[in-house]
């Protein structure tokens, strides 16, 4: 019987030449030269591994702090901060909204004093750090180069990626705050400030893995993902900036599954996909705005919470893939990330997977293992056109944002996620522990649990914050915030000036909205 791939395309018993479409050397081009098929850089890791970044982030920026320290002495190579969701939403921790959320599934960062105990003892013009922030993005950003500067680190020397990639978030996450136009406004101000102020901070990483949490298929997860790129390259162009002035600092980050050949197949075709698009739509001439260079996290929706110690397996193989598939950083997941935040020792064993597969496996020997195979070059090529199509489908709407505003990119993620339900519950799609090879008995599992009496403490240190700054100079630098986002002006630099008063993220993101308004989503009927 023929199995069909996580896209759909039947997988074959067996691969020949007369399954690979003719043109492979030109679709395949050498590691480091257009189109990146092979990879972005000539060596890819027989020079050095990719950058080993483990996801954490819970509780108090004290705990937190704690965690990063002991990662970065096993030998994690970037830190990546995982925020709790008011900070994603950009409410402070004493909001009313912000109740019973406060440190639960990321740290609570509610001003400078939060984002300086985050980062204290840590050597910020070393330390590559990643921030998993959207809506608020240009808030955390600047907290931290403010942190940077009273180390005495200078913006331009600081290296690190900020997610700033809202579009998804109307798709697949949910973590908006304004109307998208005004959403494109504010990445947009965020290029041109990295530019001149952060110049080596990759100022988006443009991001299929939540779509693929929320039940993307792997070529809807590149479909959607390279369309929101297309329209965050349209609207910076369109704000006045020359592409191979920004280009080159946009990333991307995807998920890995277990299903290594498809996703080894779907990296490859990403990247051949996207340095057509910015050579020959946008006529881009720098190499390096045509690379596709992209973080990769394992699945966690593929993670059980039955027999937890399996997911290590599961684990090791999508990180494997990410490798395969020429990733420059990866996060892998700790086994218990299905039960609870993770552990110490559950985080120390995911990064000491990726030293294994770095160091005592021969992938990083050679550039590209699979190229030529029979059954990945055609993988590869089902997933390229699977993907056109339907970003060519998004184009006919108008684009990623109309596609958005008509809610036709959740809708197909939708129906992709309740076929992988049907499929698990009739048993179809093996699950080993929850549908088969279950135990009847398994060990209790302990899970981290984060202090109830944080809320209470960051309420308390915000009182002492407003009781003790200069609430004048804060109004003031809030106002000029106001009226920079009614006008034309590039709004972090008032942004900064309010932070460095000690305004808070919610006051911050609520001036914001009082000029730009709150957006709410639609549900897309088909025609």
């Amino acid at each position: 019987m023929t199995r069909a791939s996580e896209s759909g395309f039947p997988i074959l018993p067996v691969y020949g030449p007369d399954e690979v479409a003719e043109g492979l050397a030109e679709r395949l081009g050498r590691p480091g030269e257009f189109p990146y098929t092979r990879g972005v850089y000539a060596s890819m890791y027989t020079g050095r591994p990719w950058t080993m970044r483990q996801y954490a982030g819970f509780g108090t920026a004290k705990e937190s702090n704690e965690r990063y320290r002991h990662l970065v002495a096993q030998g994690t190579g970037g830190l990546s901060v995982a925020f709790d969701l008011p900070t994603q939403m950009g409410y402070d921790s004493d909001d009313p909204v912000a109740q019973g959320e406060v440190g639960k599934v990321g740290v609570a960062i509610d001003s400078i004093e939060d984002m300086r105990i985050l980062f204290d003892s840590i050597p910020l013009d070393t330390v590559s750090t990643s921030m998993t922030i959207n809506a608020p993005a240009a808030v955390l950003l600047l907290l931290y180069a403010l942190v940077a500067e009273e180390q005495g680190v200078p913006a331009d020397k600081l290296n690190g990626t900020i997610q700033n990639d809202v579009l998804k978030e109307y798709i697949a996450r949910g973590t908006y705050i304004y109307p998208p136009q005004q959403s494109l406004r504010l990445i947009t101000d965020i290029f041109g400030y990295c530019r001149k102020e952060i110049p080596r901070w990759n100022t988006i990483s443009i991001s299929g893995y939540h779509m693929a949490e929320a039940g993307a298929t792997p070529v809807q997860e590149i479909a959607f993902t390279l369309a929101d790129g297309i329209e965050y390259v349209r609207a910076a162009i369109a704000s006045g900036q020359d592409v191979d002035d920004f280009a080159p600092r946009l990333a991307f980050f995807f998920v890995s599954r277990t299903t290594m050949l498809e996703e080894v197949a779907k990296f490859r075709a990403a990247r051949r996909i996207w340095a057509r698009v910015m050579k020959e739509e946008f006529d881009a001439r720098d190499p390096k705005s045509m690379m596709l260079r992209f973080h990769t996290q394992t699945a966690g929706v593929q993670l059980t919470a039955q027999q937890p110690e399996v997911n290590l397996v599961r684990v090791a193989v999508q990180g494997l893939a990410a490798v395969l598939g020429g990733t420059q950083s990866l996060h892998t997941n700790s086994y218990d990330e299905a039960i609870a935040l993770p552990t110490v020792k559950a985080a120390t064993l995911a990064l000491r997977t990726q030293q294994v597969l770095a160091y005592e496996t021969d992938v990083t020997a050679t550039v590209d293992p699979f190229a030529g195979s029979y059954v990945v070059e055609a993988m590869t090529d089902e997933v390229e056109a699977g993907a056109l199509a339907l970003m060519a489908q998004v184009e006919e709407m108008g684009g990623a944002v109309a596609a958005i505003e008509k809610g036709f990119q959740k809708s197909e993620i939708e129906q992709a996620a309740y076929a992988v339900a049907l499929g698990i519950d009739s048993g179809e799609r093996v699950v080993v522990g929850l549908n088969r090879y279950r135990s009847e008995s398994e060990e209790r599992y302990e899970p981290l649990r984060v202090d109830p009496n944080i809320e209470a403490e960051q309420r308390e240190r915000l009182r002492v914050l407003r009781g003790q700054r200069n609430q004048a100079a804060v109004d003031s630098a809030l106002t000029e915030l106001r009226e920079a986002a009614a006008g034309t002006g590039n709004v972090l630099y008032p942004m900064r000036t309010a932070l460095r008063e000690r305004a808070t993220v919610g006051e911050v993101c609520n001036s914001l909205r009082q000029v730009w308004g709150v957006y709410t989503p639609q549900e897309f009927l088909s025609t």
